[in-house]
């Protein structure tokens, strides 16, 4: 009996000796690092092309907007006004290249005609007389003054017929091909400026150029929104990411396109695979960490985005991400 009682003694000091060294080399052991991270996702600030005043907001935070879903409206007089100045210049380059165009009215080009008829006729009628008088001239009954003074009126008749009859084949000919083209120019470049007035007008109501979620309202109807200005900002979890904050030493376990698994608290403790697509060193303000003094060698820090490889139903921005390595 007492032999068995030192039997049992032996072998329960033998189990405590057995137990506190497993103890001590599991303590020993190389412990997993765990490594934490945080979900981004892409934001999208929606804001006007014109500045003005906001008329009507059209979402509110937390509401789930789509690809051309309107957003807001922005009122703008002034845009109004550049408008109808536009169009109303438009409108006179256009009757204008359309007068070069088509050249003088009907009743215009007869009553050159007409002028110059009339000097042809005076024209000839000072002809005839310039030749009585240079008879009597050559006769010696007038003077030499008389059919000079004749003469010379008859020489301007001439060219007033000229003129007039230049005036009337320009009036049948219209406009030069020059003065053409320039007013098809002019109305062109008035007609491009209603384009550009009238695409600003269209910017007044904004509409959502991505899907997502609206996170920040930063304006309210009838405050002035700057040109530019976000007055919307709007998330999408769609394309989610989280990122670590990862020492050099420890990198290698992040090579670009690597995977590895980790876990979101907020989600549960399934089990999630990311996969690495970006790789970058932070500002030395951020990173520097000494690890022997005596050798002066600094570790870099890096920042290492990754994507979940599958979709994660209710994933959300600034969630927790913790990977074990």
């Amino acid at each position: 009996m007492r032999q068995f009682k030192i039997v049992a003694i032996i072998t329960a000091l033998l189990l405590i000796v057995c137990w506190l060294g497993y103890r001590f080399y599991l303590a020993y052991q190389p412990q997993p690092m765990r490594l934490q991270g945080q979900i981004e996702a892409r934001q999208y600030s929606v804001s006007s092309k014109v500045p003005g005043r906001i008329g009507e907001l059209l979402v509110k935070k937390g509401d789930s907007v789509t690809v051309g879903q309107a957003i807001f409206t922005i009122n703008s007089p002034e845009l109004a006004a550049k408008l109808s100045q536009a169009k109303a210049g438009n409108e006179a380059a256009s009757a204008l290249a359309d007068e070069a165009l088509n050249g003088a009215r009907r009743q215009a080009i007869a009553a050159a005609k007409d002028q110059w008829l009339m000097a042809k006729a005076a024209a000839k009628l000072f002809e005839k007389t310039y030749q009585r008088i240079d008879n009597l001239y050559q006769d010696g009954v007038l003077a030499e003054q008389k059919r000079d003074e004749v003469y010379t009126e008859w020489q301007a008749a001439k060219y007033t017929e000229s003129t007039a009859r230049q005036l009337y084949e320009m009036a049948q000919e219209g406009a030069r091909k020059e003065t053409q083209r320039a007013a098809q120019a002019n109305a062109r470049m008035t007609a491009g400026i209603v384009a550009e007035v009238e695409a600003y007008v269209a910017d007044t109501q904004v509409n959502s150029r991505h899907s997502g979620e609206i996170s920040a309202v930063l304006l309210r109807p009838g405050e002035l929104a700057p040109q530019g200005f976000p007055v919307v900002t709007l998330i999408d979890m769609n394309d989610a990411w989280a990122v670590f904050n990862v020492r050099e030493d420890r990198l290698k376990r992040f090579n670009k396109d690597s995977e590895f698994e980790a876990v979101i608290p907020a989600l549960g403790e399934q089990s999630i695979t990311f996969k690495v697509h970006h790789v970058a060193v932070m500002g030395d303000f951020a990173t520097w960490r000494s690890t022997d003094s005596s050798q002066g060698f600094d570790m870099r820090t890096f920042e290492v985005e990754a994507r979940p490889v599958t979709p994660i139903p209710g994933l959300r921005a600034g969630m927790s991400v913790l990977a074990s390595y």
